[in-house]
């Protein structure tokens, strides 16, 4: 075997020949500097629907993003063809950071979180006040759940016309949630649409509620079906007909000042795993500063808060205090509690 001593060059190097034909392997990523933002408008097993400009491709995460997985509602990064022609197929090689998530898990003993939206401004939460009955304690978790990633929530009640709203009016009452209360005629004339939109307009909202409340006809009224068919939203990827709602789908708002509404599959439980205690909080500015003298690792829902004294004081509304006791005991219950 030959020894090489001190003074070799490249000629005495031997150097193995690469028999596939293919470049080495390297651990230098691409920058990918030329590629375009686009936003993720719907998930479908491994493709993904996205916005560029004024055009709707389909693409597919580039294996160097590793398991970082985009959902609706990300503006990712996108490299090669960006035409939108049919059987055209470009790379999402970039996430970029997000300004808000929609997370939760299958239920509270469910260790893993799934993102549902990111970069939403605002969650609307639809509840039925009849038929279904209310579920108040969804309605927390989803609340919680909101607080928690960063976007301000919207209660829409439906069916006034079955059951009076004043009671759960009166339950978020003290937490200053912005709502509106609509009717079934109100469905059927377009006008629920018109006054929900008006808390839409220039903004991305998430729309969440469970199976019979109305989420989906709201949102069918708001995002004309013929802008549905003009943008491929959901054949572009399967090119088959599917239910919208049997995934998270992001559609233009009908509004000449902008806006989004993304619809999600409609939900019958909604797990807090994720969610960490401490920051609930958070959604109650007037409260934190009466959190300086908690001790340690204070829950705010324990013997020695020092909530309960300053709010004593006059130093905020109690209802608030209890609204946030109520809000973190949530992870303690059941949905259907």
């Amino acid at each position: 075997m030959r020894r090489y001593g001190k003074h070799t060059d490249e000629d005495d190097i031997r150097s193995r020949p690469n028999r596939k034909g293919n470049r080495p392997r390297t651990n230098i990523r691409p920058k990918h500097e030329d590629a375009l933002e686009g936003m993720v408008l719907t998930v479908d097993r491994g493709r993904l629907t996205c916005l560029v400009e004024d055009r709707v491709i389909t693409a597919m995460k580039a294996r160097e993003l590793g398991r970082k997985a985009a959902v609706v509602g990300d503006r990712v990064g996108i490299v090669g063809d960006l035409s939108g022609d049919k059987d055209t197929l470009a790379r999402i090689v970039r996430i970029e950071p997000r300004s808000s998530v929609l997370r939760r898990t299958a239920d509270d003993d469910d260790p893993f979180e799934r993102v549902v939206v990111a970069n939403a401004d605002q969650l609307a939460i639809v509840t039925a006040l009849a038929d279904p009955e209310p579920r108040p304690r969804l309605v927390d978790r989803c609340l919680v759940a909101a607080y928690d990633g960063g976007l301000e929530p919207l209660l829409v009640l439906t069916k006034s016309d079955l059951a009076s709203p004043d009671e759960l009016l009166e339950m978020y009452g003290a937490l200053g949630v912005p709502h509106v209360v609509t009717t079934r005629e109100e469905f059927v004339d377009g006008l629920a649409a018109d006054r929900v939109r008006e808390h839409l307009v220039g903004r991305t909202t998430a729309f969440v509620g469970h199976s019979g409340v109305g989420k989906t006809t709201l949102v069918n009224a708001l995002v004309p079906e013929e802008r549905r068919r003009t943008t491929g939203l959901v054949n572009a990827v399967t090119g088959r007909g599917r239910h919208t709602t049997t995934s998270a789908l992001a559609l233009p708002l009908a509004d000449k000042q902008g806006g989004w509404v993304i619809d999600t599959p409609g939900v019958r439980s909604f797990g807090l795993h994720h969610v960490d205690p401490s920051r609930v909080i958070n959604a109650f500015p007037d409260l934190v500063p009466g959190t300086e003298g908690c001790p340690r690792a204070c829950s705010h829902d324990e013997q020695d808060c020092a909530l309960d004294a300053w709010v004593a004081e006059g130093h905020a509304d109690p209802a608030r205090l209890y609204s946030l006791r109520r809000l973190l005991a949530t992870r303690e219950r059941r949905e259907g509690d």
